[in-house]
């Protein structure tokens, strides 16, 4: 029975090019530089352990195997590359992204409290409440209310 040929560090980055459009050590490297993360925290936001991590960035693994610890990863570049996010902002950035569930399977209760803070980022409190007031479905309503107090807060 023929053996399989070992993939080679230089063949799992390449992998990871092709997959994610630059080795996930550039994107890590990326992301712990721009939001002044370590590494460790890195893996905390987006769920996985920090061997798995370390695993992943050293070329030893070639794939992130859970879809939604990718849209973790896409979330985190995507805040890497705004800049000029105070320490705050970005910190409540992370912990959103964190309990980020991007599939029918997440917490209810967490994915209501995402969605009310990405409304309140984009629409004033005064709308938010106008539009809980025109809506007939109490579940839709309380959360544009609950939108609407998280915008009030800043």
């Amino acid at each position: 029975m023929p053996r399989l040929a070992a993939v080679t560090t230089a063949d799992a980055l390449e992998q990871q090019r092709s997959l994610y459009g630059a080795p996930l050590a550039e994107l890590a490297a990326e992301a712990t530089g721009a939001l002044g993360l370590t590494q460790g925290r890195l893996a905390e936001v987006l769920g996985l352990s920090a061997p798995m991590l370390s695993q992943l960035v050293g070329g030893q693994r070639v794939k992130i195997g859970n879809p939604a610890v990718v849209h973790r990863l896409q979330a985190v570049l995507a805040l890497a590359r705004q800049g000029g996010l105070s320490r705050d902002v970005v910190a409540d950035r992370l912990d959103e992204i964190r309990a980020e569930q991007p599939t029918l399977t997440g917490d209810p209760a967490a994915a209501a409290v995402v969605a009310a803070r990405a409304l309140g980022r984009v629409l004033a409190a005064d709308d938010l409440r106008t539009a809980a007031d025109q809506v007939t479905s109490p579940a839709v309503a309380a959360l544009l209310r609950q939108a609407a107090d998280l915008n009030a807060r800043g």
